[in-house]
């Protein structure tokens, strides 16, 4: 704003002048923009230059506005890069968000302990948790962990068997003698 309001005052201390120290100064001017047009392959002008050139490049005839840095294809240009900024939100990434990483720790929690527990029983519990969560969503997180379903992620080993089925087998009857009388012991 500073930048501006200087220049507005220099504008308006060029009226107190003369035409032919106006006109010279323009010819100097002329000349110097056109020896920096050949060094200075594309110039960086700030928000307030462009503000003020905009402004000015207005009051030219059609024929000056072709010729000068500021043409109308770059206002038009500077304008869509505003009406862009203003109103392009902002880039998500393609498809579905993550799951969040409180859910996959619970699921990969409830699954190791509970090992006989399905996708479904799962999505259950964390219903009940307050989690909305599909069975399919657990079916993935569950495979990139590499844990399978159910019945292949409970470890169905002989000594889980055994330690299972305990009672049931000191129930039954391996050891019988038959004695003499025909008895069995």
């Amino acid at each position: 704003m500073y930048l501006i309001f200087c220049r507005l005052v220099g504008w308006l201390s060029l009226l107190a002048r003369g035409d032919a120290a106006k006109e010279l100064e323009i010819l100097v001017l002329r000349h110097e923009v056109a020896v920096l047009r050949r060094q200075v392959g594309r110039p960086r002008l700030s928000w307030a230059d462009r503000a003020v050139l905009s402004a000015l490049t207005r009051a030219l005839s059609k024929a000056l506005r072709m010729h000068r840095l500021v043409t109308p294809g770059t206002l038009l240009r500077w304008h869509q890069r505003l009406i862009a900024r203003k109103w392009t939100y902002p880039q998500r990434r393609p498809g579905r968000p993550p799951t969040d990483p409180v859910i996959v720790a619970l699921v990969l929690r409830l699954a190791r302990e509970n090992s006989s527990w399905g996708y479904e029983r799962i999505r259950g519990e964390l219903k009940n948790l307050g989690y909305e969560v599909s069975g399919a969503t657990i079916r993935r997180i569950l495979k990139r962990a590499g844990l399978g379903p159910s019945p292949r992620r409970a470890d169905a080993r002989w000594r889980d068997f055994i330690r299972a089925q305990a009672a049931g087998t000191l129930a039954c009857d391996f050891f019988s003698v038959d004695t003499v009388l025909l008895r069995r012991l």
